[in-house]
């Protein structure tokens, strides 16, 4: 018969054996631990200090400054003080984009506008001094022995050739080598002045053959007779228009694109 009160013991001799066991697995796994020695450890610490008072005083200045610049903007513009009202149904970044476009569009446009039109402005002045230098240099190399006429025909020569280089370049000559052209001996200097009107645009070009130059040549100062080719080409300027958009009122004097070139005479 096996009675209640062994069982008990011999359920307490049990919990005591298992309790014994766990004592000892645990300091033998202490002691393994110990026997890799100390495991050195850096931790860096970096301090750090807040100020809410000075960063509220900072977003509070920042603020007060961004609304300084936009009543700016809005005196000037009234698309943006209509898109910052109380009453528009576009939210805050929204009408803060389209602000910011409003204002940076009249900049961008004349920008542009510069660009095409000062650009094209230049390469039609190198275009003109190009016809400028084949006509003096051409004219310089036509005899003198009949300047003493009205409209002597090496001057008339020298008008042609200036009329096929602009075609040439597909530049609107004005007319320059039609009849119609008027041209005359004025000033000094053997200069005849021609004036062209057709095409919708007016141009005038000047062949001076007598024009003096002072060279020197072994220490002996010597006069030289050269030719002129003067140009003046009308140019249309659109950078006026769009300047207003940024000084209202401005207006620039952007006129005709002038061009000239001498050459020496050959006889």
């Amino acid at each position: 018969m096996f009675s209640a009160s062994s069982g008990s013991s011999h359920l307490r001799v049990l919990q005591r054996a298992t309790a014994a066991h766990r004592h000892f697995a645990c300091q033998r796994g202490l002691t393994w631990l110990r026997g890799f020695g100390s495991v050195p450890i850096s931790l860096s610490i970096r301090p750090s200090v807040y100020f809410p008072e000075h960063a509220e005083n900072y977003a509070e200045c920042r603020r007060a400054n961004d609304r300084r610049i936009l009543r700016r903007v809005f005196s000037r513009h009234k698309l943006a003080t209509l898109l910052w009202s109380q009453h528009s149904p576009l939210c805050e970044e929204d009408a803060a984009a389209l602000i910011e476009f409003a204002v940076s569009l009249p900049l961008l446009v004349v920008l542009v506008v510069g660009i095409f039109d000062f650009g094209g402005a230049f390469n039609l002045k190198q275009e003109l001094n190009n016809a400028a230098r084949e006509g003096a240099h051409f004219g310089a190399a036509q005899p003198t022995n009949d300047l003493g006429l009205a409209q002597p025909p090496s001057v008339n020569a020298v008008r042609y050739l200036v009329d096929s280089y602009l075609q040439t370049a597909h530049i609107n000559d004005c007319g320059l080598g039609l009849n119609s052209t008027t041209w005359a001996l004025g000033g000094t200097n053997l200069d005849w002045h021609f004036s062209a009107t057709g095409n919708g645009c007016s141009m005038t070009m000047d062949v001076i053959r007598e024009v003096p130059s002072q060279v020197t040549i072994g220490g002996a100062t010597v006069t030289m007779l050269c030719t002129t080719v003067q140009i003046s080409y009308p140019y249309q300027w659109h950078f006026n228009n769009v300047i207003q958009l940024l000084v209202p009122g401005a207006n620039y004097s952007l006129g005709n694109i002038q061009s000239n070139a001498t050459a020496a005479n050959m006889n």
